[in-house]
């Protein structure tokens, strides 16, 4: 008999949206899995301070066993432990657990995200996921407010696996296709690949809405349902990690960099925000507007606009991207139709109704992202942005970089250690590209690039 994926998926989502506790998420998948043979391992996840996605395989019956005394070294992740206090802790989040298809993940897997924790066992200040879990719960504890995501992810699909880490070999990409904006024939390989992705989002249950190339070549962008917080964080995670498996199946590779080709426009991660109180969305207005609580959010993220920019877009390759010959979203203000503007303001109502914040890069890390913008947005203020706006935000990453160490509010919501580590990796990645972009994608800044690079690369300078 065949596993329905979708179904055992949605349902664990829906728990997970109602705020399962988690002891008994963690009993009921327990005395489950110690009952299915056909289950071999348990893929353990949890992201670096960058972003970046990493991976331990566990045993089933050990992790089952000794699931409340996992260790790593923290000391090979970038951002994480020194040497000298290297041992860390992973907690397993049982409510993000999913049942994973075997054609895509291999036989006998399931997976869940951890969460990491210091040797005392208590949160771990550079693991963003932790700080995002914990400040939604004291939103939803405290004020009863669930903030809701969706993410617009583009990417693109280029010839050859590998293709990002041989890129100082060859200095260019080669598309998989010329096509254009939702133009690809059904059995081309742009739409094999969109297809087979799509399909693995909706057994992993991300409730796809549509999926279609997008503007440059071989460029793809797959949108699903608007979700709390946390589980739409994981599931950007999950999306590019499915990309960029289907992409190897296929003998290509899928690429996030924000800007892989010169000329032609890069790739965003829109994010659609909105919060949630008693099951009504507090930022629906009248006529199609913002409520007050709308405007005062979206406010707010303008207001620390360029304190944001190096979480929004933390390469060097993102500032490519914020060129205006091509659409880009690099201006301070809001709109509901000028596409240059940092957040758009969608014509929608009830459910619907949301701010899209357009200037993020998809290599953003997502956790970091989704806290920083909904801390921001919750900072009151009396500043009110014009509907056009000639400020700018930073042209490269070292205005960001500036603008990042000398903010504030940055201080106020993440602690010393960790907003130095992120940013002493964000300057040695600069610092090893050109400076001045110029007009051609210079090896440096792929090659170096915090979701390509590995730890021999760097280990050579």
């Amino acid at each position: 008999m065949s596993i329905d994926y979708k179904k055992l998926n949605l349902a664990n989502k829906e728990q997970r949206q109602k705020h399962v506790h988690l002891q008994e998420a963690r009993k009921n998948l327990k005395k489950s899995l110690a009952n299915e043979d056909d289950i071999r391992a348990i893929m353990v996840c949890f992201s670096d301070i960058e972003g970046k996605f990493h991976v331990l395989d566990y045993d089933k019956n050990f992790l089952l066993q000794n699931d409340e005394n996992l260790t790593f070294d923290g000391s090979s992740i970038r951002g994480f432990t020194d040497q000298n206090e290297s041992d860390l802790r992973l907690a397993i989040d049982w409510r993000s657990f999913y049942f994973l298809p075997p054609e895509l993940f291999g036989s006998g897997k399931v997976l869940v995200f951890g969460g990491v924790r210091n040797k005392e066992g208590e949160p771990y200040a550079n693991d963003m996921r932790s700080v995002l879990e914990a400040y939604l719960h004291e939103l939803q504890e405290r004020r009863e407010i669930t903030v809701n995501v969706s993410a617009e992810i583009e990417g693109f699909l280029f010839e050859g696996k590998d293709a990002e880490k041989e890129y100082n070999d060859h200095r260019t990409f080669t598309p998989v296709t010329v096509g254009g904006y939702f133009s690809a024939l059904p059995k081309s390989i742009l739409r094999q690949f969109i297809d087979r992705c799509a399909n693995m989002q909706r057994s992993l249950g991300f409730e796809n809405e549509k999926d279609h190339p997008e503007v440059a070549p071989s460029q793809f962008e797959m949108n699903w349902k608007y979700t709390e917080a946390l589980v739409a964080a994981d599931q950007i995670q999950l999306y590019k990690l499915i990309c960029r498996q289907v992409a190897n199946d296929m003998d290509c590779t899928a690429s996030f960099l924000p800007k892989p080709i010169a000329g032609v426009n890069g790739n965003g991660m829109h994010m659609n925000m909105s919060l949630e109180a008693n099951g009504e969305n507090t930022f629906a207005g009248k006529n199609d507007e913002l409520s007050h609580t709308g405007e005062m959010f979206k406010n707010g993220i303008l207001s620390h606009a360029n304190d944001l920019c190096l979480i929004m877009n933390s390469s060097v390759n993102a500032y490519r991207r914020l060129d205006p010959h091509y659409e880009a979203p690099n201006r301070i203000f809001a709109s509901q139709n000028d596409r240059g503007a940092m957040i758009r303001i969608p014509t929608a109502s009830g459910n619907g109704a949301r701010i899209e914040v357009r200037t993020v890069a998809p290599d953003a890390n997502p956790y970091l992202l989704i806290y920083a913008l909904t801390k921001a947005g919750f900072c009151e203020t009396s500043v009110k942005f014009p509907e056009k706006s000639a400020s700018l935000l930073p042209i490269n990453i070292y205005e960001a970089i500036n603008s990042f160490s000398k903010s504030g509010f940055i201080s106020e919501i993440l602690s010393a250690d960790a907003s130095n580590k992120y940013q002493y990796w964000k300057e040695a990645a600069a610092d090893r590209c050109a400076r001045a972009l110029g007009n051609n994608v210079k090896a440096g800044e792929v090659m170096f690039h915090h979701e390509v690079t590995n730890q021999r690369l760097w280990q050579l300078f």
